[in-house]
């Protein structure tokens, strides 16, 4: 259902991004709550598109692209309260938002899709 694989291989990448992303964070900023929160979510994103295509139905299917949706929004806002209380860059900041925001839309979009073949 998804094509080209172009979402899952987004969600990879963009996991690993937010991996190292935590690390430094625990490393480097010695920040360890707001982290956590940030590695979940935003791992999170992928483990449910990637369960998704593995749907036993077309609603399952659905349901698991809403998943990774929301766990995206959040995922915005771990990124944005780690900028406004300076653990990440501004640069750092922006960058992690433009994948997320790409991710975000590209959901949307294949939501919207499976959501007309539904009718």
């Amino acid at each position: 259902m998804i094509q080209n694989n172009v979402l899952l291989d987004k969600t990879v990448n963009f996991s690993v991004r937010i991996v190292r992303s935590c690390q430094y964070l625990v490393k480097e900023k010695k920040e360890d709550i707001m982290s956590r929160q940030l590695l979940r979510s935003g791992t999170s994103i992928g483990a449910n598109a990637h369960e998704a295509v593995y749907g036993s139905s077309r609603q399952d299917f659905i349901s698991k692209l809403h998943i990774s949706l929301k766990e995206a929004s959040e995922t915005e806002y771990w990124i944005i309260l780690l900028t406004k209380t300076e653990y990440l860059t501004s640069t750092q900041s922006k960058s992690l938002l433009k994948d997320c925001t790409e991710i975000k839309k590209i959901l949307i979009s294949t939501l919207n899709k499976a959501k007309k073949a539904e009718t």
